[in-house]
């Protein structure tokens, strides 16, 4: 039976996939062209990694094989990754190339510059698509010296219009750059060989191929699934093909002990918790050691704040940085101002796992968090819980605190302290006050960026908590009819509204403390002052 696989591109014999027909056409026609004989397309095919590229272009390769017309090469160049020497890295290519092509005729490649002789015609016998994988792997340098020489070829072609593709003095019909980030030129000052409108980027699953995964592994497991549980691992993942290929294997081997047993939203939700906790994933690794490194940690805690939406461009050299990198999305809005492309966190795992590691980095140890001899019983029981004067307790806390809090925490341009210190020291302080109780405190994103939501699970109630900075009056306003649309999806009648502040006298907490009934669902928002500067 097969399996789900993350390990790698998905050998189509052992392992579920998505066979992505449409993105497999578009790149086949581009390399081959519209008109064939005219000419192809030079492409790049980029993607934040492990969305599938490398199996895309397997795919190709295999179908370009079943013609004649062409020769097809696939080279993989990521074991150059740390060669300096551009014309060792020609020469390591052109050796790959002549073994592949069984060149007969004797040629030598010594230099970059002599690159180009193992394209013309007379040394090729027919057209060739070349495809390099891990191309954005070799040195900056050496990506642009080889650019430079697939460019000559591409104009030289271009100039013999006039002329078949298998006439023209140059016989590379074809060409895929495939990359994460590179091969788009951003970072290639003297710029990209090939019109970016010719590339090729590849997304996550949509939500029909994630379904098509498990109703596969429904069809011939004949364990079933039930629907929310594949509804949940989309929005979690968002249709990252490794993440969810992860989280698939994790669900049907790992943590599936019972084969004759469907698959329950219970059971999703633990192997969820040890997805987050218990369990290294090296793409999760991978990002959060790219996160970590300024300037892109600055971003990435500037992005979690709540009072303003960050707007996409790949012409930002930090945002495609973490875009391509698996960290960050685009939010694409269609309001009535018109479109509008917001940055988000690629998923909300993703999101998950970089506030958990945030939060631990910058308060690994908090204690005293209340005497050993304290009655608690205004804020916890066994069977209840108030949130009001845990909020209150935690204000508290923070002020006799607050230098050491602040000590270490990571400052904006300004100096101010991110928004984003706040929260994470928040949630841990829950996480720690209601541990003797067994309660579970537990970070959730329904956006992608703009919005934190704390969910405590006690005495078999649910408890939701909307953390918001006050700005002003009208963004108050939006967020108690937002947190009454969280409420509503929650399914809970009350949610309370934590509004983080630098500082408020008594009269707008009078003000602004104020219950807020929604007539039409019957949501009650709690709103709460939680106060910041010195009191």
């Amino acid at each position: 039976m097969r399996k789900f696989s993350s390990y790698g591109p998905p050998n189509n014999k052992l392992h579920y996939y998505a066979p992505r027909e449409a993105l497999i056409t578009e790149a086949l026609t581009q390399l081959k062209g519209e008109v064939p004989d005219e000419g192809g397309h030079y492409i790049t095919v980029w993607a934040s990694r492990q969305t599938g590229k490398t199996w895309i272009m397997r795919e190709v390769v295999l179908t370009l094989k079943q013609e004649s017309q062409f020769d097809v090469v696939f080279l993989s160049l990521q074991y150059l990754q740390d060669v300096e020497d551009v014309n060792r890295v020609a020469k390591l290519i052109a050796r790959k190339l002549i073994q592949q092509l069984n060149l007969e005729k004797e040629i030598t490649i010594d230099t970059v510059d002599d690159l180009e002789r193992l394209f013309e015609r007379g040394t090729l016998s027919k057209p060739l698509i070349l495809i390099l994988d891990e191309f954005d792997a070799l040195e900056q340098a050496v990506i642009a010296r080889l650019v430079g020489v697939f460019r000559h070829i591409y104009t030289s072609r271009q100039n013999q219009a006039d002329k078949s593709t298998a006439e023209k003095d140059y016989l590379l019909h074809g060409m895929a750059l495939i990359g994460v980030r590179a091969v788009l030129g951003v970072e290639n000052v003297k710029g990209s060989p090939f019109n970016v409108q010719r590339s090729l980027p590849i997304p996550n699953l949509t939500h029909d191929e994630v379904g098509y995964l498990f109703n596969w592994y429904q069809q011939e497991s004949g364990q079933s699934i039930e629907p929310e549980v594949v509804e949940r691992i989309w929005y979690e993942f968002q249709g990252q093909p490794g993440l969810t290929a992860w989280f698939g294997e994790l669900l049907t081997e790992k943590y599936n002990q019972t084969t004759d047993q469907p698959i329950t939203m219970n059971h999703a939700k633990e192997v969820y918790v040890a997805a987050l906790d218990l369990l290294p994933n090296s793409n999760i690794l991978n990002l959060i050691s790219k996160a970590k490194q300024e300037p892109y940690k600055s971003f990435v805690l500037e992005l979690f704040q709540t009072k303003t939406k960050v707007k996409f461009t790949y012409h930002d050299p930090i945002i495609n940085f973490l875009y391509m990198n698996g960290i960050v999305s685009v939010d694409q809005r269609h309001e009535q101002r018109g479109s509008e492309n917001e940055v988000k966190f690629a998923c909300p795992y993703v999101q998950k796992q970089l506030f958990n590691y945030f939060a631990i980095e910058l308060y690994h140890k908090m204690d005293d968090l209340y005497g050993p001899f304290e009655d608690l019983s205004d804020t916890i029981t066994e069977d209840s819980l108030n949130i009001p004067r845990l909020l209150q307790r935690y204000e508290q806390y923070l002020q006799a605190n607050r230098e050491l809090v602040l000590k270490n925490a990571p400052r904006r341009d300004d100096l101010r302290v991110f928004e984003a210190v706040f929260h994470f020291h928040f949630y841990l302080y829950l996480t720690r006050f209601l541990d003797s109780y067994e309660a579970q405190v537990q970070p959730e994103f329904p956006t992608g960026n703009g919005q934190i939501d704390l969910l405590i699970r006690h005495a078999g109630q649910l408890f939701g908590l909307e953390l918001k900075t006050f700005a002003d009056q009208r963004r108050y306003r939006k967020a108690l009819t937002q947190a009454v649309k969280y409420g509503k999806q929650l399914g809970v009648t009350s949610i309370w509204l934590v509004l983080f502040i630098e500082s408020v006298d008594e009269t707008n907490r009078q003000r602004f403390e104020v219950d807020y009934t929604d007539n039409e669902t019957g949501v009650i928002v709690h709103p709460q002052f939680v106060q910041t500067g010195n009191a």
